[in-house]
């Protein structure tokens, strides 16, 4: 509804003492909610109340990117969420802030590049690593023919994801490759502004697939699902379908 595309959170605040759940007396903060926060920036409070509950904590954790305290970005809209709860010496509000990110446009970003060399493992494994890659989130896999030491001929497996994706990418590389370990950097990116469009053919609808830059249209490309779907359809070669969509594309424009 918002179009939400990051989420960024100021660090945590932590409370100390104790407090009376189901399970009896219990240290603050409670042990699920240290559990559910690990690898997150953290401070003291220095108040003797919950300041994070574990459902709390759980929710930010899955969605946060990052925790600093204000990034750069251009405010639209400011939200509020009040408790119940009376705290001494502050507000027990929760405030949301809606913006547009001014670090970067939405043509550009930010990935990260992973890359490991395989010289053991089978084409069929690694055809199903890069499957289980690719459904992980990774924006693109590839495979390079490389030769290591020893005169060994071996593979580069290279792939770009978000880096809130790494952990679930690093989970698939350990568990699918004989990968002992892989290095991963940041990479900046421009991409053009898209869109999906339908054009008629003979055989039917094809999506096409347009780049943009602005008013300019730089590339138009048939969507391949969909001419091999008509393609076997109809018992016509690919590039018969091909040919006749980017044909109704350019009619179309003139």
């Amino acid at each position: 509804y918002l179009g939400i595309e990051k989420v960024t959170s100021s660090p945590l605040p932590l409370s100390r003492g104790f407090v009376m759940c189901a399970h009896g007396r219990i240290p603050l903060p409670a042990p699920a909610t240290l559990e559910v926060l690990r690898g997150v920036p953290v401070y003291s409070s220095g108040l003797q109340k919950e300041m994070v509950t574990p459902t709390g904590a759980a929710i930010i954790a899955a969605l946060a990117e990052s925790f600093v305290d204000v990034p750069a970005f251009a405010l639209e809209r400011v939200g509020y969420g009040a408790g119940t709860r009376v705290l001494q010496d502050r507000p027990n509000l929760l405030r949301l802030l809606l913006g547009e990110d001014h670090a970067q446009s939405k043509n550009e970003g930010t990935l990260l590049q992973v890359e490991l060399n395989l010289d053991d493992l089978s084409p069929e494994i690694t055809a199903f690593a890069v499957e289980q890659l690719f459904e992980a989130g990774a924006k693109d896999v590839w495979l390079t023919p490389i030769h290591m030491k020893k005169g060994r001929a071996a593979q580069l497996l290279g792939l770009l994801c978000e880096r809130k994706q790494l952990g679930h990418i690093e989970a698939i590389l350990f568990a699918q490759t004989s990968t002992l370990g892989f290095r991963y950097f940041p990479v900046e990116r421009r991409i053009l502004e898209r869109d999906i469009r339908k054009v008629d053919t003979d055989f039917g609808e094809v999506s096409m697939k347009i780049g943009f830059q602005g008013d300019t249209i730089h590339t138009v490309a048939p969507e391949f699902e969909d001419c091999r779907t008509l393609a076997k359809e109809h018992d016509v070669p690919i590039k018969q379908v091909y040919a006749q969509a980017l044909h109704a594309w350019n009619t179309q424009q003139k």
